[in-house]
């Protein structure tokens, strides 16, 4: 584990292909290396967030909280540098997402990971772990705004609660797709294309 630096200032909360274990993972290992990231443990969202994947099981959280599951994933602390370069592999400039603010909840605390039971016990633990400090806001990158709705539709108003290898499964590179195409065409192919 790196240790803190206080030049990573900025949280970023990574539900996909940037976790450990996944194929963009190895951006955040080269930040860790020169000091830029620091992982900070396994966070969940305190509200419930759509979380789907589009072509090529690309995995994108939707800005719509409320609906889906509360979401699983890792918080890093980044520098200005590490951030800049997490921004363009997730295409902020070219419309792929949006960085936009998140609610957190360290995993597991007060329900498993993946649990999205309502009840009153659930409730009274978030509301014990915000005025506790237990919460903390990051930033996490949300589809952007311009077909995130299109996306939700696409897969029939259903999500989960965290992108494991089950998800992931046919997961295609950046490099392995057809370079002819936007990723954003192929987003707009996904998304008219009928479904399954």
């Amino acid at each position: 584990m790196v240790s803190e630096n206080s030049s990573c200032t900025s949280l970023i909360f990574t539900y996909g292909t940037l976790k450990r274990g996944f194929s963009n993972h190895v951006l955040l290992q080269d930040l860790m290396r020169t000091g830029d990231a620091v992982f900070k443990g396994s966070y969940q969202t305190v509200e419930k967030y759509p979380l789907v994947c589009g072509p090529y099981r690309v995995p994108f959280l939707l800005d719509m909280p409320g609906s889906g599951h509360r979401v699983t994933g890792e918080l890093y602390a980044v520098s200005s540098r590490g951030l800049a370069r997490v921004d363009e592999l997730e295409g902020t400039s070219r419309g792929h997402y949006e960085r936009l603010p998140i609610l957190l909840i360290p995993a597991g605390y007060g329900y498993e990971s993946g649990n999205n039971k309502e009840n009153e016990e659930d409730q009274a633990v978030l509301t014990r772990a915000a005025a506790g400090g237990i919460t903390c806001t990051a930033e996490a990158y949300y589809a952007h705004k311009s077909f995130e709705k299109e996306m939700w539709m696409k897969n029939g108003g259903k999500g989960f609660g965290i992108y494991s290898d089950k998800e992931a499964k046919g997961y295609v590179k950046r490099k392995d797709r057809p370079q002819d195409l936007s990723f954003l065409d192929h987003v707009r192919i996904f998304i008219s294309s009928p479904s399954d």
